[in-house]
């Protein structure tokens, strides 16, 4: 799950506008209520089918929407290009219960421009819903607080120079070229990873090892759409599994993953260790490991995601001599993960999505500029 920190806006900031869109009326009711407890947010919309959702849209501002999949009149995948035809600048958020058509439906929907997902409690875990209000409050106010205080958009595009990006102190690549290749990611991370191994060339050959914030459900699911997307063999891990160049190995939901030698080899271990910034599999304990097994052979990714997991791991793999690169802010979905990264000084590059794969293809080509 995400580590974004419970947190509340300051009261001088604008509120969060949110949509319900669910056809149970008991978890549209949980929903608003966990929203609204929340003085930074204001639930402005309720909504029981997708059809509502759409003509809602049409006549009031939204920041951020939580869409239901199985609605009658109009379901969430088909109201989905409609909210987004109407404000393209929405978040939409997909709530769908733990099954794996909805799993399936719900990484269908972030490929076709929904933001984020949420496991959905169901209605006999309503008294247990801690995970479901952690997580739904710090989603929204992560996605919902970039829409509010982004800037004002010019009516027409501009002609002046793009401003720069922040400046962060940047530390030299390792002078060994890398021998594994480590990835963090969460918030938006799954669309940033097909696209970042749609970029990857298939002649960059190291072990790929992923964690990314995500249920049981979905990680099988999601080391498909890898797997199609980078031309490459991508599996949810097991324990025991010899790293073999050029393959993928994605933790399983539920489970952190570990890089352990065994012998002359290295394989991925699975624990289930107490999570770590709330997330299971989290970051960190895959990138120490990284450290430990590789040290200045080790190159670390933090694409884009809420919370800090990953900060830990990162400052290991530098310290041990090895070297990471954070997506930058305008290519992130959140600028949590990289952006802990880089202002701490760690990054030895801070890229856009679509640079990041052909420099770790030059790095992995013995290229350390």
């Amino acid at each position: 799950m995400n580590d974004e920190s419970a947190r509340s806006a300051p009261v001088s900031a604008p509120r969060i506008r949110v949509m319900v869109v669910d056809d149970s009326a008991v978890v549209r009711g949980l929903t608003t209520r966990l929203l609204e407890a929340d003085p930074g947010i204001e639930v402005v919309a309720s909504c029981s089918n997708g059809l509502m959702a759409v003509q809602q849209l049409a006549r009031r501002t939204v920041d951020t929407i939580i869409l239901d999949i199985e609605m009658p009149v109009m379901d969430g995948l088909a109201a989905l290009p409609k909210l987004l035809e109407i404000d393209r600048g929405v978040h939409v958020i997909i709530a769908s219960t733990l099954s794996q058509r909805n799993a399936e439906i719900s990484l269908c929907a972030l490929a076709q421009g929904a933001t984020d997902y949420i496991p959905k409690p169901s209605t006999g875990q309503l008294r247990s819903a801690e995970i479901y209000r952690h997580d739904l409050l710090a989603k929204v106010r992560a996605l919902g607080r970039r829409r509010v205080t982004a800037p004002p958009r010019p009516a027409r595009p501009a002609k002046a120079a793009p401003a720069p990006a922040r400046n962060h102190a940047l530390r030299p690549f390792a002078p060994m070229a890398p021998k594994v290749l480590v990835i963090g990611s969460s918030t938006g991370g799954p669309q940033a990873l097909q696209a970042f191994f749609r970029d990857l060339p298939l002649t960059m050959r190291l072990p790929i090892l992923i964690a990314q914030h995500m249920p049981a459900t979905f990680t099988p699911i999601l080391a498909e759409h890898v797997a199609q997307a980078g031309r490459r063999p991508c599996w949810e891990a097991l324990d025991g599994i010899v790293l073999q160049p050029g393959h993928v190995y994605l933790a399983p939901g539920d489970f952190h993953m570990k890089i352990v030698r065994d012998k002359s080899d290295f394989c991925t271990g699975l624990t289930k260790e107490p999570p770590e910034n709330f997330c299971r599999p989290s970051v960190n304990p895959l990138f120490r490991s990284a450290a430990q097994c590789f040290g200045q052979h080790a190159l670390a990714i933090m694409l884009t995601g809420m919370g800090s997991d990953g900060l830990e791991g990162t400052q290991a793999i530098v310290q041990a001599g090895g070297a990471a690169i954070a997506q930058d802010e305008e290519s992130s979905v959140v600028w949590g993960m990289p952006g802990a990264v880089a202002t701490a000084g760690l990054c030895a590059a801070i890229l856009p999505l679509s640079q990041i794969a052909p420099r770790v293809a030059a790095l992995a080509a013995g290229d350390g500029a």
